[in-house]
């Protein structure tokens, strides 16, 4: 009996996994915490991956979004669309991937990795 197939998952640029695996690298240099991304392409139309992280203080939260910010912008001449938040969570969106950058305990109340469970979990290593 043939098998159904699966949802179809659009192909992710190149570009878009080596700017998301930047973006990663800026979160651990300010020493972001438990980064991690979630490959929503199966489940979502708007964006390719999520990375969520944590800081440890506002501040840090802070200096982690600057970090990404500035090397996505020196390196790939890339800014985000949209800026969102300040505290205990920033969004930065890049339309190919979306960063969250949480308190630990905004990151728990929200529970992004609960409520994207069914997308598959890249690591920190997109």
């Amino acid at each position: 009996m043939p098998t159904k197939p699966g949802p179809r998952v659009r192909s992710a640029s190149t570009a878009a996994r080596r700017q998301l695996r930047k973006a990663v690298e800026a979160a651990n240099s300010k020493m972001a915490q438990d980064a991690v991304v979630l490959d929503v392409r199966a489940l979502a139309d708007f964006c390719d991956f999520f990375l969520l992280c944590h800081g440890a203080s506002e501040r840090q939260i802070e200096t982690i979004a600057e970090g990404i910010e500035t090397r996505l912008e020196q390196e790939e001449q890339l800014r985000p669309a949209r800026r969102e938040g300040q505290g205990e969570w920033i969004v930065l969106d890049y339309l190919d991937f979306i960063v969250h950058i949480f308190s630990a305990r905004t990151r728990r109340f929200y529970d992004l990795e609960r409520l994207w469970s069914r997308a598959p979990r890249l690591g920190a290593k997109p």
